[in-house]
């Protein structure tokens, strides 16, 4: 078997999964068919978007699957006629057995984080949010209870001090599609030798972090029941998207909801300045560098400041 016979079916949806289909696509393999989130409604027209990967699919010219219901049964006829040898999943939703199952040689995924830890939504975010050194990305075999499959390969990297989410999820997404396309390789190389693919059981671990989704609710900075460094390492876990917020009074006015991109920790006796934005925390304190205003651009905090006079 090669790659041009093993037939694959791609399933994602947001820009992190653009890469490793792209990766796929350009390097020779035979995707079938790419399953996606549904179109929805967006910005102030409403007007219907497209999935990133979807996006990607159409611009290739594969066949585009958007079910409501992963259990629908014209769906699953669809997706069996595709006659998928092997299915891919890189950030997509939780699927039944019934789809899992389906091709001969199985399903698997490629994950943001160093499994067992942060199984869930937003293996990125919490990393960078709970003061993580390292991070990585894990391939695994689906089975019935989400991210716990056996692993296949896995890889590390650092997280810098000051580095927030965007840079860490750029990188990861690099790394993933080379996981990804050697994942695909071993797989063939394995049934091409006729043995089974290696995979490794996770390993217990005493004390497992979740990832789950972020809302809104979760992003407001609370100032007095964190430290600075614990502030510092919010802030940057979820900058750019979907951003830390807080209520902010400065130089006696009160700014409601005002999204903090970028902070840096400070002596706490530097609360008194009139040229920063220094905010006390429980422990020390932080300097705001990037915030937005409602209805405002993002900026440094001193123009912000500038434009209060």
């Amino acid at each position: 078997m090669t790659k041009e016979d093993l037939r694959i079916v791609y399933l994602g949806t947001p820009e992190f999964a653009v890469a490793s289909l792209r990766a796929l696509v350009e390097g020779g393999y035979n995707v079938v068919a790419v399953v996606t989130m549904p179109d929805k409604p967006a910005g102030r027209g409403h007007q219907m978007q497209y999935s990133d990967v979807k996006k990607y699919a159409l611009e290739a010219g594969l066949p585009v699957l958007q079910p409501e219901k992963l259990k629908d049964e014209a769906f699953l006829e669809e997706l069996r006629s595709y006659q998928a040898d092997l299915q891919i999943v890189v950030a997509f939703r939780m699927l039944p057995e019934v789809v899992w199952a389906m091709p001969r040689l199985g399903t698997f995924n490629l994950h943001a984080s160093l499994l067992p830890q942060y199984r869930g939504a937003a293996p990125i975010n919490w990393a960078v949010m709970n003061g993580d050194k390292e991070t990585g990305a894990t391939t695994f075999m689906l089975k019935h209870e989400i991210d716990t499959g056996n692993m296949i390969l896995q890889e590390r990297i650092p997280i810098g001090p000051d580095e927030n989410v965007g840079s860490v999820h750029d990188r990861l997404m690099a790394l993933g599609t080379g996981l990804v396309t050697r994942t695909v390789d071993l797989i063939i190389d394995c049934e091409n030798q006729g043995r089974a693919l290696p995979t490794t059981p996770q390993p217990e671990i005493a004390e497992l972090r979740p990832a789950p989704k972020i809302f809104k609710e979760d992003c407001e900075i609370k100032f007095e029941e964190k430290t600075a460094e614990e502030v510092h390492n919010f802030v940057r876990g979820l900058s750019p998207y979907p951003a830390a917020w807080a209520n902010l009074t400065i130089n006696g006015n009160i700014f409601e909801n005002v999204k903090i991109f970028a902070v840096e920790k400070v002596q706490r006796d530097k609360v008194r300045s009139t040229k920063d934005i220094i905010i006390p925390c429980k422990e020390g304190a932080v300097r705001i560098l990037e915030l937005q205003a409602p209805g405002k651009k993002r900026m440094d905090a001193r123009s912000f400041l500038n434009g209060l006079h």
